[in-house]
């Protein structure tokens, strides 16, 4: 009888190897159901966690294992990707739909179980599957160990900041009508701080969002860019923040009066209470340094409230920077540095083994069912590649060998080279294929990530899934290899998840694949993915259990 139980106890190790660290369990049950909800005057149904909208935050300390049990009460085929989690060996747990898992069925559920390992601040998870996560998203606090300190003064505070758009029509019937057509969808109606917009002119407020702080005393604000499709710049009238973490990692603090957040990205800011007693508007606005691409221009706003402030007391006003204020958003950029101290060091990769070349853009393709485009379809790619979605998990097709999924032949530069931010060539055409980049274990990368012009140039935040990666560099114009690599910062580059491509410009990125899987690399904004500018590295397994995949789950959905 001995021997069957020994079996067992392996079994169990193997499947839940949080069970061996020294952190607690913290378990969440995310029902997912409809709600109706009315802002801008206009009631509708939408998709949420809980009933809530942001959804709920999940807190845990580093080290701890997380437990969601995640219940599909909705029409949609679901999935819940927790947006920096480094999954390590874990990549049943990432969440983007038919790349590490098939979603979850309709009146089914399945239970995401992962281990934050050597990660600590802000982070956020959201729904990976048509255009659900406009909705159906909320923030990841990560305390340090116990009785481990911040690496800068204790907040008298903290405070969850969501930003994101609303669209009065339902999202899903917008991302539709697009496809049908071939052309972008609309954008949205508003944009919302903790899922309110504020201020709107002729709709009398429905509960907006108010910031209450106490004079002299410091407040930690965790901000999540959770909106779809648009960068932000966010304000606080008569205040400045000190940053101090951005992606869950540490940066050397610095101050400014306006932060730049892309969709994907987080930041952690301290601001001070240190201004005479009011009420003092927060602004949430658009950047968009392309001519040519819509947004929407509104401005969501919210209060602090000062203690002892009369409710009746005029609010103190800012304004945000003009939407194409390209120096304001390059100063923020240009200011992170990773905090490179002994006990948080950056250890960025030197020696490279895979130099990458990605140009990420859009393209034109031929579609006989869009009249509204003149027979074509407004397409994105990576490296002239418009990632297919395939029918089955491709970590699933990975972990048991089946053949005809994909393609370890994803292209390490661009087959044709063109003035990339130039005159975009007469052909605008991409190949649509379900193609990966295959890394061996613990072998060191470089991607340069490289803006075009075709059809309009743009910032592409480009998100990683399993790891973090090193920006160590960002420019304007074509890269070129001889010049550019000479100034990279290869002493405290910023280390984060999700980094914003400048228009018309490129980003180079470092990272150690030392995380066997599958995992997904593509753009945050949501009509970029959809378009499919969007592809996957397959990280080999090392040597023995602990540099190879975990076994799947028993629950884990099938397609």
């Amino acid at each position: 009888m001995g021997f069957p139980i020994r079996i067992l106890v392996l079994f169990a190790l193997l499947a839940f190897p949080a069970a061996c660290v020294h952190g607690a369990i913290r378990k969440y049950t995310f029902n997912v159901v409809t709600k109706q909800m009315t802002r801008l005057c206009s009631t509708k149904q939408i998709v949420t966690v809980n009933g809530k909208f942001p959804g709920p935050t999940i807190y845990a300390n580093e080290d701890d294992t997380i437990l969601v049990n995640v219940v599909n009460n909705v029409k949609y085929n679901v999935s819940i990707h927790w947006h920096g989690i480094r999954q390590l060996r874990t990549g049943w747990a990432d969440g983007p739909a038919y790349i590490t898992q098939c979603p979850i069925k309709p009146g089914h559920s399945y239970m995401y179980n992962f281990t934050v390992t050597g990660q600590r601040g802000t982070l956020w998870w959201h729904a990976h599957v048509l255009w659900l996560r406009a909705t159906v998203h909320g923030a990841i606090v990560i305390l340090p160990k116990p009785g481990l300190p911040y690496p800068f003064p204790k907040p008298h505070r903290e405070e969850v900041i969501v930003l994101g758009e609303w669209w009065k029509s339902d999202t899903e019937n917008v991302i539709n009508e697009a496809l049908k057509s071939g052309l972008a969808p609309n954008v949205s109606d508003a944009h919302v701080i903790n899922g309110h917009p504020g201020l709107v002119p002729n709709c009398p407020s429905q509960g907006n969002f108010k910031l209450a702080v106490e004079s002299g005393k410091t407040y930690m604000l965790r901000l999540v860019n959770a909106a779809m499709n648009e960068e932000l710049f966010f304000k606080i009238a008569g205040h400045r923040f000190t940053i101090v973490e951005v992606d869950a990692v540490y940066v050397k603090p610095f101050t400014t009066d306006t932060i730049l957040i892309a969709p994907g990205q987080t930041t952690t800011a301290l601001v001070s209470a240190a201004r005479p007693s009011g009420k003092y508007l927060i602004a949430a606005a658009p950047f968009q340094d392309s001519a040519v691409v819509a947004v929407d221009n509104r401005t969501a706003t919210a209060t602090v409230h000062y203690s002892g402030t009369l409710s009746a007391t005029p609010t103190k006003t800012t304004s945000p920077p003009a939407q194409n204020a390209t120096s304001v958003a390059n100063s923020f950029v240009n200011s992170l540095r990773s905090l490179n101290s002994v006990t948080y060091p950056a250890k960025v990769p030197i020696k490279i083994d895979h130099d990458l070349l990605f140009t990420v853009g859009l393209g034109i393709n031929r579609c006989h069912s869009c009249k509204a485009g003149n027979l074509s379809r407004v397409v994105a790619a990576i490296n002239n590649i418009t990632f297919k979605m395939p029918k089955t998990a491709l970590l699933q097709a990975h972990y048991f060998n089946l053949t005809g999924i994909y393609t370890t032949d994803f292209p390490a530069k661009p087959h044709h080279v063109f003035d990339f931010t130039g005159k975009p060539p007469s052909n605008l055409a991409t190949m649509k294929a379900t193609k990966l980049y295959k890394l061996p274990y613990n072998s060191t990368v470089q991607v340069v990530l490289q803006d075009t012009g075709n059809v309009a140039p743009e910032n592409h935040p480009i998100h990683l899934h399993g790891f973090n990666f090193f920006v160590v560099g960002i420019g304007s114009g074509n890269y070129n290899s001889k010049k550019d690599s000479k100034k990279f910062n290869l002493v405290d580059p910023v280390e984060r998840n999700t980094v914003g491509v400048p228009s018309g410009g490129w980003a180079a990125i470092r990272f150690r694949a030392d995380n066997p899987g599958i995992w997904f690399m593509h753009c945050h904004l949501e009509v970029h993915t959809t378009w499919g500018l969007k592809m996957a590295f397959l990280v080999e397994n090392g040597k023995g259990p602990n540099q190879s995949i975990l076994p799947p789950p028993s629950d884990l959905p099938k397609c």
